[in-house]
Parts: C-alpha cells; sequence; structure tokens
C-alpha cells in the first residue's frame, strides 16, 4: 500500500494534527514513527516536546520531514530538579515528583503555542493527540474547540486495572484475568500512583489519567486485536469511549537511523559474527528502571549457570557508581570467568543490528513494549524479566501465548535468583521440545508484527476515523471506532 495515496478517491484537504508524548524515549519514539507515517501521508504534523527530548530524537526520514514540525516547549526550572533532565531517563528515583511539577509547568508554552495555531485557519489543528497524563493539553483543546484524542497504555494493562476485586461478578468467561490475580509486588508497586499522599506536585497519576479522559473524543491505542485478541475487544467498553487501534508502530529495518556501516562496525556487532547462528541471548533491560546491584549480580551469575552466550546492554544499576567498562557492577571475577562465552557492555548499542543478526537467538527483555516489538519483528522467542509498569501484563500475555518463559519471581516482593534465571534462558535457548515451542510462537507474532500492509491500513483507518469527526462532530456517519475494523 503506498502511504502517500489517501484512502478517498477524491482529493481531500490534508489534515493538521498535533502529537504531545509523555517524556520518556519509549513513548517519545513510537510516537515520531506516528507522526512520520501520517506526515508520509501529506499531512502536517506538529511534535511537541522539550527542547532537549528533541535534540536526541533520530533523524526525520526524507519523505515525512517537510511535513513535520518539532515544536520545542521549555522545561520549566524547578528547584533540585537537575536543568538538563527534560526525559524520565534522565530524573533519579527520588526526583520523580519534581519532574512531575516541571511537566505541568509545560502547560503555559502549550497554550502560548495554541493560541497562535488557533488563531490563523491555515494553522489551526483538526486533531490534538496527547498522551495519557496530558491533562493540560487536553484543556487547551476544549479552550479552543479542537478535538482531543487520547493515546492510550496497552490492551492487556487496562483489561487488568479496570478489573478491581469489587467488579468479579462483572467478568465474563473469556476476558482477561482480574486484578487479583497480579502479583502481589506489582500491586504494591501500582498503589503510589493512586494517591495524592507525598506528591510534591499535588497530583497523582491517576488523576491526570482521569483530567485528560474526560476532555478526549476517543482513545487511541498502539496495539491491535491481532495483538492482543484477549484484551483489545473488552477496552472500549471498559474505558467508556470509543477506541481506534493504531497497529503496532513496528520500527522500519533502518529505524537505528545510523549508518548500516557503523553499525556493522560495532564491537558487538564484530563479535556476533563469530557467533554460531541462533546461539546467543541478547540481554536488554531498558534504561528507565534500573536494576539494583543485588539483582544485576543474580542476573549475570543466572547467565553464567546457564552457559549459553550472552551479549548484554548492562545499564548503571539504581544507586551505583560505575566504571567506564562497567566491572565494578558485576560479581566479582565475572568477566573473567564467561570470557569467550559472554560480551558485556555499558556503552550504546545498535539494538535493531543485533536482533536482526543470524547468531541470536533469543531475547531476555523487560518486556516494555517497545522491545517487545522489536524483538518479535526478527521472532525471537523471549526470556522476560519484568520490571516496573506495563511490562508485567506485557509478559503474561506473551507468556500465555507462548513466546517464552518469565523468570521465576518472590510473589511478595519481586525478588528472582540466579537459578530462576538460568532455568528460563536454558529453556529458551538450549535446543529442544521447550525452544521449539517458543520458536514456534515467537513466529506467530512475528507474522502480525512483521505484515507491513496490515499496519500501514491501521493508519489509514486511523485518518478515516479523525476526518469522520473532524466533517461531522461525531462519528455517528464514519467508520466503527470500537474495533479493529
Amino acid at each position: 500500500m503506498d502511504p502517500a495515496v489517501f484512502s478517498s478517491s477524491s482529493p481531500q484537504e490534508p489534515l493538521r494534527i498535533v502529537i504531545v508524548p509523555w517524556l520518556a524515549f519509549g513513548h517519545l519514539l513510537p510516537y515520531l514513527e506516528l507522526a512520520e507515517r501520517l506526515a508520509s501521508r501529506g499531512h502536517r504534523v506538529s511534535y511537541a516536546s522539550t527542547p532537549r527530548n528533541l535534540a536526541r530524537l533520530p533523524p526525520l526520514r526524507p519523505a515525512a520531514a517537510p511535513r513535520v514540525d518539532l515544536v520545542a516547549l521549555p522545561l520549566p526550572r524547578v528547584d533540585g530538579l537537575p536543568e538538563d533532565a527534560e526525559s524520565t531517563n534522565d530524573v533519579p528515583d527520588d526526583q520523580r515528583e519534581l519532574h512531575w511539577m516541571a511537566f505541568d509547568g509545560l502547560a503555559a508554552p502549550f497554550a502560548e503555542f495554541m493560541a497562535v495555531a488557533c488563531a490563523d485557519v491555515d494553522t489551526r489543528p483538526h486533531w490534538i493527540i496527547a498522551d495519557s497524563f496530558h491533562h493540560w493539553v487536553a484543556a487547551s483543546a476544549v479552550e479552543h474547540k479542537v478535538p482531543c484524542a487520547l493515546l492510550l497504555p496497552t490492551a492487556a494493562v487496562l483489561a487488568m486495572s479496570v478489573q478491581l476485586p469489587e467488579h468479579a461478578a462483572d467478568h465474563a468467561e473469556g476476558e482477561p484475568a482480574a486484578a487479583d490475580s497480579v502479583p502481589r509486588y506489582e500491586r504494591e508497586a501500582l498503589a503510589p500512583s493512586l494517591t495524592t499522599d507525598g506528591k510534591a506536585s499535588g497530583m497523582s497519576t491517576l488523576q491526570r489519567w482521569t483530567l485528560t479522559k474526560e476532555r478526549c473524543a476517543l482513545g487511541l491505542i498502539r496495539s491491535c486485536v491481532e495483538w492482543e485478541p484477549e484484551s483489545f475487544p473488552v477496552v472500549p467498553t471498559r474505558i467508556g469511549m470509543p477506541v481506534v487501534p493504531l497497529g503496532l508502530l513496528p520500527p522500519p529495518p533502518d529505524s537505528g537511523r545510523r549508518a548500516a556501516s557503523t553499525n556493522r562496525e560495532h564491537a558487538a556487532v564484530r563479535w556476533l559474527e563469530t557467533q554460531p547462528p541462533g546461539s546467543v541471548v541478547y540481554v536488554a533491560l531498558g534504561s528507565e528502571v534500573p536494576l539494583r546491584v543485588e539483582q544485576v549480580h543474580e542476573l549475570a551469575l543466572g547467565l553464567e549457570l546457564a552457559g549459553t552466550r550472552f551479549l548484554w546492554a548492562l545499564r548503571k544499576p539504581s544507586g551505583a557508581a560505575v566504571l567506564d567498562d562497567g566491572a565494578d557492577m558485576l560479581p566479582p571475577g565475572f568477566q573473567e570467568r564467561t570470557r569467550g562465552q559472554g560480551v558485556v557492555t555499558t556503552g550504546w548499542l545498535p539494538q535493531m543490528s543485533i536482533l536482526a543478526h543470524a547468531a541470536v537467538g533469543g531475547f531476555l527483555t523487560h518486556c516494555g513494549r517497545n522491545s517487545l516489538i522489536e524483538g518479535l519483528l526478527f521472532g525471537h522467542p523471549l526470556v522476560m524479566l519484568p520490571i516496573f509498569g506495563d511490562q508485567g501484563p506485557n509478559a503474561r500475555q506473551m507468556e500465555m501465548k507462548k513466546v517464552g518463559l518469565q523468570v521465576a519471581r518472590d510473589e511478595s516482593d519481586g525478588s528472582f535468583d540466579r537459578h530462576g534465571v538460568a532455568t528460563a534462558v536454558e529453556a529458551v535457548m538450549l535446543d529442544g521440545e521447550a525452544r521449539r515451542g517458543f520458536v514456534a510462537g515467537a513466529a506467530k507474532m512475528q507474522e502480525v508484527v512483521a505484515d507491513t500492509e496490515r499496519q500501514e491500513g491501521y493508519i489509514d483507518q486511523l485518518v478515516q476515523h479523525l476526518r469522520s469527526y473532524t466533517v461531522h462532530g461525531d462519528f455517528t456517519s464514519g467508520p466503527p471506532t470500537s474495533s479493529s475494523s
């Protein structure tokens, strides 16, 4: 399907769309992908974030660049927050509330942007797309009478979070498991987001979500019914609004957007060239919520016990001072004992080039949505070690699909040990019946992620939905909004 061709046979005015993602690269990057896909169809997109976040984005693809405007919203200074702490990746755990306060301060520069944009009929947006916590974006949309769409978390999270114990009687056969099946440590980690206790910003995450949702006309979700058929159909009813799937927004093969020759010359890729096909487990747990030092040690010793080859993108553990080579993060003697078995690196890695490499046969991941999509784009079975947020529901969903295996955890505190790591890695990586089953499950999910025509079709349907509301003021005359049709 040619993305430059509109679905309608008659010429139509390009849409003007504003996208405001949350200040985390797990949101910034996929919604930049959405901006580019809309721009490649001829629509004009204003993509708003803070100056440093915009400066760290990959270059826009040439086909989309002329129609994507990067809008810099200056992040207000907050005492105690480092000056350059603009993304969540820059913010220590004990300063999260200060970051929320700075985030709320973006309301004023966004209001100024909207006032200017709406003053001229040629620049007035047809739609604003706001991430889950952006209540001030949705409020500005209401003020200027511009319809607003809410970017939703995964269907697995929404289906879980609304099924509280008091709603157990409403649980229908075949629907996702109720919230009381969620491990205790996950429920306890979620609890602070539901209250304002100790919140310097004065708002809970739940309040931000609720205020945003109340001011939006529909929800947009980076998902599709083929990806999560057990969860997706229940979401519109559960949250009380129409929901439009965006598809998975898989990154293109060149998504690293660095020169391919540079990726090939990376030391980690050169090491992979010397390894047998399918023999290496790639280990990457993201950078948003780092493991504690003792957890890093158990993971390392588990990889050593499993005996499989590994390539580990190691991030600084919580509360640790780190040497350049990362040696002080690892158990004593670990690197010497595993020399020849694996490589540990603390620097940047070309993840897409690594996942695409023939030597990689599995992915040990925290189950963030981006990592799941990238890993399954190449059909890799998963060793799953969720840490925070949507990662637990994502991991349970993938385990149900027999895509991989979770590392065994303590129900109360979420701790894991080297033996649980080794058991999961061996099951996924060592040739046998278990691995063959996980490879088959991953291949089924790869068919969904890698189906370019299907994924592009979801963006075309999104445009139809947005046009329908723009013309009619509701969805009664447009395509259906609560399914993946």
